[in-house]
């Protein structure tokens, strides 16, 4: 569609999938379960993020099989005994109360991978981390595509790359970056649940914009 230019009804759309969107956790998915065709249009989204020198450095795998689901909650959870020492006592015993994955919950799991180039990338040359940041690129698509479709998605980041490559068989220089649960939810919350929960306060878009410049330092 050449020259598209959107509404002001499209455009306040967009701008309400964005404020809705949410990082769905395990307590919060139903036993619904997804078609090929829904994860098909959410994998669509992926791809049609931009990317550095139009390189497309992504690839996924989608994970049903329940063992498979099993090892990697079991890596999950090891992990996540670690990172709960890391916080103050106040946030350890609030940390120990969420639920912070779906993974054995949800219908559908989806492993994003970087795959790197083996010949230079346009734009990538001086930038190396661009090509990671373009598969960012492609999970934002997918949140905001499964909030249209009123399917949850949830990030899961407290695993151990290297042994999820291992369970999945994943080339040793493929990067893991990110761990999606996908599935249908009791709720969209209002509010993102760590900003309910106080964990942590909303930043003011003036408190993280600057002029042309940084101020000096000192001033």
């Amino acid at each position: 569609m050449k020259n598209k230019y959107f509404t002001v009804d499209e455009q306040q759309l967009l701008e309400e999938v964005m404020r809705l969107r949410r990082d769905v956790r395990g307590n919060n998915f139903t036993q619904q379960d997804i078609t090929a065709e829904v994860i098909e249009k959410i994998l669509m989204a992926a791809s049609l993020a931009p990317s550095v020198g139009f390189s497309q450095p992504w690839e996924f795998v989608v994970i049903r099989e329940q063992a498979t689901k099993q090892r990697i909650a079991h890596s999950f959870a090891i992990e996540n005994k670690k990172s709960e020492k890391l916080f103050s006592d106040d946030k350890q015993q609030m940390y120990a109360q969420l639920k912070l994955e779906g993974i054995l919950e949800t219908p559908v799991n989806i492993a994003v991978f970087y795959k790197q180039s083996t010949k230079p990338v346009l734009g990538q040359t001086t930038m190396k981390e661009m090509g990671e940041y373009s598969v960012v690129c492609a999970i934002q698509n997918m949140w905001l595509m499964s909030r249209a479709l009123n399917v949850g998605l949830g990030w899961v980041s407290i695993l151990d790359p290297e042994a999820v490559k291992k369970i999945l068989h994943a080339p040793p220089q493929h990067k893991l970056v990110a761990y999606l649960c996908i599935g249908y939810v009791n709720e969209f919350l209002e509010q993102p649940e760590l900003e309910n929960l106080d964990w942590e306060k909303r930043k003011s878009i003036k408190s993280v914009v600057y002029r042309d410049r940084y101020p000096n330092e000192g001033q």
